[in-house]
């Protein structure tokens, strides 16, 4: 797989990059830029070989079934301009934004571009056909480039138009398709975490958040893997009611029983012995610490201060852990303990390889100061999950190989 820092002869050419500027914003205010500074090492690689460099990425959802008028307005609120002018101050030098996803506007721009440049064109989901990996939108799309970087980690598990159609063309062109930096960075870090060598183990994974029906591979691929699988979040009391267990208005998914109860069977599986259970999810006026059963008109909202034992005591053993989702209502400071018991413990483990699997543990784990304990914090939570579904593969990377 050709990495960025080792293509050759770029001057003058025009390399496409597929980066994740992805950021939450609101009126046009970014709210956190981390994903643009991410991509800065790998645009600065190619500004210095004197590429034409071409950015694209999506940015929120455009549902092209709606009315037109709800479509115009998700694409108002989704406009990629502001992130051009954040990503001009953090590069220190100015950014050009085409407001066209195609055509001569597009085309134009990119032909004006000289040597050391940087262009943005707009969200890629402007375009019906990028979702669908569109051969036409692709092939327009591949005419502007002389070379493709795959930057995107948090989209690398999508075979879309702008991941997968357009370094696949290139490619068949004989053209060079590489991976970027951050992309390498991922890659080699999740390596660790799907091919764990005996070294490796004890594997320990953690899974929270909140439905066992978004985690069904991931945990099938984990239980081949791992020593030991802990459960934490809402998706704990479908496991409680699979071993019979009341859980009072808790969130549980009743066509999951069954497959919880087999994952369970496996003995590789931990679950809470106690909850912090409280009486309103929105304004909780008694908060209860409860064992075994749940009582009615309470809810599950973190584990309980003998499971945070338990884990951590667990985690104390590892050698690898991968952990993908907090055990609680973290937002909430009165229900954040189970998350901090986990951080910590992953924190204290020495020489582990230690992986956060993006989404909301990654905020998690910002939130409560314990982001840098981590050895790799994945920008991609969808993608990190899928890649250890599919033993390695996703196809946005795939496709550079």
């Amino acid at each position: 797989m050709l990495l960025v820092k080792d293509m050759k002869d770029l001057k003058g050419k025009r390399v496409i990059v597929r980066v994740d500027f992805n950021v939450p914003q609101k009126g046009g205010v970014i709210s956190d830029d981390n994903r643009i500074v991410a991509a800065l090492p790998t645009i600065r690689e190619l500004i210095g070989k004197g590429a034409r460099v071409v950015l694209m990425s999506h940015l929120g959802k455009v549902k092209h079934k709606e009315a037109p008028e709800v479509v115009e307005e998700q694409k108002k609120k989704n406009n990629m301009a502001p992130v051009a002018v954040r990503l001009g101050e953090l590069l220190g030098q100015p950014v050009k934004f085409c407001p066209a996803t195609r055509g001569e506007e597009l085309k134009e721009a990119v032909a004006n571009l000289k040597d050391g440049e940087v262009l943005l064109m707009q969200n890629t989901r402007y375009e019906k056909g990028e979702e669908k990996n569109d051969p036409e939108l692709s092939k327009e799309w591949a005419s502007l480039g002389d070379a493709f970087v795959m930057d995107a980690f948090g989209s690398a598990h999508r075979a879309h138009a702008s991941t997968y159609g357009i370094p696949e063309i290139l490619k068949g062109e004989g053209k060079q398709v590489a991976i970027g930096y951050l992309v390498e960075k991922e890659v080699v870090s999740l390596e660790k975490v799907v091919n764990v060598p005996a070294s490796g183990h004890p594997y320990v994974a953690i899974l929270g958040g909140f439905k066992v029906s978004d985690k069904i591979k991931v945990i099938d691929s984990l239980l081949k893997k791992c020593d030991k699988v802990i459960i934490g979040g809402a998706m704990a009391y479908t496991f409680a009611v699979a071993l019979g267990k009341k859980v009072g208005n808790s969130p549980f998914e009743a066509d999951q029983v069954e497959y919880a109860k087999r994952m369970y069977e496996t003995g590789k599986i931990l679950l809470p012995v106690d909850a912090v259970v409280a009486n309103d999810f929105e304004n909780p006026t008694d908060i209860r610490t409860i064992e075994g059963d749940i009582p009615e008109g309470f809810q599950g909202m973190d584990i309980g201060p003998k499971t945070r034992e338990i884990y951590a005591k667990e985690i104390s053993k590892a050698k690898t852990v991968f952990w993908n989702g907090p055990m609680g209502v973290f937002e909430r400071d009165e229900f954040t303990a189970g998350t901090v018991a986990v951080c910590k413990a992953c924190a204290e483990l020495k020489d582990a390889f230690t992986v956060i699997g993006g989404g909301d543990s990654a905020s998690a784990a910002k939130k409560l100061g314990f982001k840098e304990k981590f050895s790799h914090v994945s920008t991609g939570g969808g993608a990190s999950l899928e890649m250890i579904e599919n033993d390695g593969h996703l196809p946005g990377i795939d496709v550079i190989k």
